[in-house]
């Protein structure tokens, strides 16, 4: 650092000088402040490129090639996407992770009601329940699968038994190729609301509760303040989380694996896109029409949000 300027007595002449350190000049703060941006951004931009764009670039290179037997690939354009347009099991795939995600989107109507009970000052054992609806979300899918293939049995699970006692034969609900992707999609809704809900509880805690004492001035009841104040200020969160849902359920893959299996006569009718990337990749060691089934499924994903992010103009509010 470079002093130019300090206190000083100099004895005899009564004078005394100040001297100030010399303060660092605009562009050494901007390179100070390059520097370091640098180094924070760093991590993150490392990890994406190694464990996010380097694999999507080396799949999107493997989609132009057949794999063989063991392991070795070559080159093949267009032909993996050729095929994909006659694959009428990709078809099947593709409606079965539409209707998935349909259904999965039912949490978060669901996740915003919930928090709106929960968020009531007069509504006791919150932190229970809070923790009740959210335990699904940091659960190992192994055993929620474990839990809900026990319920959905159709000779022993409660599910029927609790049917039977109104007169009601239930079906066996995961092996019935009519009942099977509803199953899944009844499981995916309950491991959905709890994360929803703490996102929606997060956005109704940052609204002034000066609104809702107006509005209780103005005579309007609990049901009236949901809908008037509630659900229009959290529209950038029922965004977020409407996008994240969509992105989560096209990729549900843990599920269909652990409660349908290879051998169910119900998978046609309820595998998903990424099972079936899985089944072509893995199991019958197809890498390069897998990496183009992972393409359409990219593409897909991006057309969705993008039609989200370009409709959110006409609902959500950000004022």
């Amino acid at each position: 650092m470079t002093v130019t300027e300090q206190h000083q007595d100099h004895p005899g002449t009564g004078s005394r000088t100040s001297l100030r350190p010399e303060p660092p000049s605009r562009s050494g703060l901007r390179r100070q402040d390059a520097m370091w941006a640098t180094v924070l951004i760093a991590p993150t931009a490392i990890g994406l490129l190694v464990f996010s764009i380097w694999p999507t670039l080396l799949t999107f290179y493997y989609s132009f090639t057949s794999w063989g037997a063991f392991g070795g690939h070559t080159w093949a354009g267009l032909e993996n996407y050729t095929q994909l347009l006659h694959d009428s099991e990709l078809l099947q795939s593709l409606v079965n992770t539409a209707i998935l995600s349909l259904i999965t989107l039912l949490s978060v109507p669901l996740g915003i009601v919930v928090a709106a009970l929960l968020h009531r000052p007069d509504f006791r054992l919150t932190r229970f329940y809070r923790t009740v609806y959210f335990l699904p979300a940091v659960t190992l899918p192994a055993s929620i699968a474990l839990m809900w293939r026990l319920v959905y049995n159709g000779d022993f699970g409660p599910l029927n038994w609790t049917l039977s006692l109104v007169g009601i034969d239930g079906p066996s609900w995961l092996a019935d190729s009519h009942t099977a992707i509803y199953a899944l999609g009844v499981v995916s809704i309950w491991g959905s609301i709890g994360y929803n809900m703490v996102l929606f509880l997060a956005g109704m805690q940052a609204i002034p509760r000066d609104y809702y004492e107006a509005a209780e001035l103005d005579g309007a009841g609990s049901i009236s303040q949901f809908f008037q104040i509630t659900v229009p200020l959290l529209t950038p969160t029922t965004f977020f989380v409407t996008v994240i849902t969509v992105i989560n359920a096209l990729q549900a893959f843990d599920l269909v694996f652990l409660m349908i299996g290879k051998t169910n006569p119900a998978l046609e009718k309820s595998q998903t896109v990424v099972y079936l990337f899985y089944e072509k990749g893995f199991v019958e060691s197809q890498g390069g029409y897998a990496a183009a089934i992972a393409f359409v499924l990219l593409a897909v994903i991006l057309v969705f949000t993008a039609v989200q992010f370009r409709m959110q103009r006409r609902w959500v509010h950000y004022g």
